[in-house]
């Protein structure tokens, strides 16, 4: 299994009563597109959520939470939360609005559309 299937499970509740929720497979992962823009993935052992840059400093000091990094190149406004630090509702729901907030400010179309 390539991502947390329990992960997976649990974002897709916590965006269940949402509209324009789309899962793709990237990856490796399980992609969780709000509004055709990618806010959340479960992977293995860990949730990237895509949050807003001008907080990234400050999220990255949580416990369990690091930033992005591909190719050696480090992504602002993405951070790895590890599962474990997502057990508790608080903690996970804390990650999870971060997400969508960001998301309802993010206008930077989805790659190939305008």
């Amino acid at each position: 299994m390539a991502y947390s299937e329990k992960l997976a499970d649990k974002i897709r509740q916590a965006l269940a009563q949402l509209p324009n929720v789309e899962e793709k497979k990237m990856f490796g992962r399980i992609a969780f597109m709000v509004n055709n823009k990618m806010c959340l993935t479960a992977g293995p052992g860990q949730m990237m959520c895509r949050i807003d840059p001008g907080i990234h400093e400050e999220a990255i000091k949580k416990e369990g939470c690091r930033t992005v990094v591909m190719k050696g190149r480090e992504y602002k406004g993405f951070v790895y939360v590890n599962e474990e630090n997502l057990k508790t509702k608080r903690d996970f729901n804390y990650w999870l609005t971060l997400a969508l907030e960001f998301n309802k400010q993010e206008n930077t179309p989805v790659k190939g559309k305008k």
